[in-house]
């Protein structure tokens, strides 16, 4: 589980396809902490550690990981927006996050607002009605508040903070990114279903 907080903006170093694709990802962590077999939410994707280095550590990702995420697209030298995993205990910053990624949502509009960046997305049919004003979403792994809802379309805003320690601050219009409904509204749909 994780939280949506993002502790580290990290970069491909490295892709091997041979086999399941494997990316060697730098990073600011202290590699020595990081266990093989540990979960790293990389772009909003739970991916498993399983090698590491001085100031990287490698992940391996399926075929289906590659075709619903944007990590097929990933090159050398492409921005990861990195948290570890929620420790039991540990300040609960942004909302549960299961780095399970539901789909791609694309970025519509970028424009100023204030100190801040108003991002509007647009997501696919399916997804619309799990996107509420005022509820939550994650985004490339990023918690973030809804503001306002128009059928596929929704707007968030970025504070610069947020700009300058993860991907948004170099997102432009026709970008998509990961996508992670909220858990509650996940369930509350698949509960209201079954009473149907």
């Amino acid at each position: 589980m994780f939280t949506g907080i993002i502790t580290d903006l990290g970069r491909v170093r490295r892709i091997d396809r041979s086999g399941e694709t494997r990316f060697e990802i730098a990073t600011g962590y202290d590699t020595a902490s990081i266990d093989l077999g540990a979960s790293i939410a990389c772009n909003g994707c739970c991916l498993t550690v399983v090698e590491t280095g001085a100031d990287w550590f490698a992940v391996q990702a399926s075929g289906e990981t590659l075709s619903k995420t944007t990590l097929g697209g990933w090159v050398e030298g492409t921005p990861v927006n990195l948290e570890r995993a929620l420790a039991l205990g540990a300040e609960l910053g942004g909302h549960i996050v299961s780095g399970h990624v539901d789909g791609l949502a694309t970025l519509v509009e970028r424009r100023p607002d204030g100190e801040s960046h108003r991002f509007t997305f647009e997501v696919p049919e399916a997804y619309k009605g799990f996107i509420a004003g005022k509820g939550s979403v994650a985004l490339d792994g990023v918690s973030l508040t809804v503001n306002e809802v128009d059928d596929r379309r929704f707007g968030v805003n970025i504070i610069p903070h947020t700009a300058a320690v993860t991907t948004f601050g170099t997102l432009a219009p026709g970008d998509r990114v990961n996508l992670e409904i909220d858990m509650l509204a996940r369930y509350v749909a698949r509960l209201l279903e079954t009473r149907e």
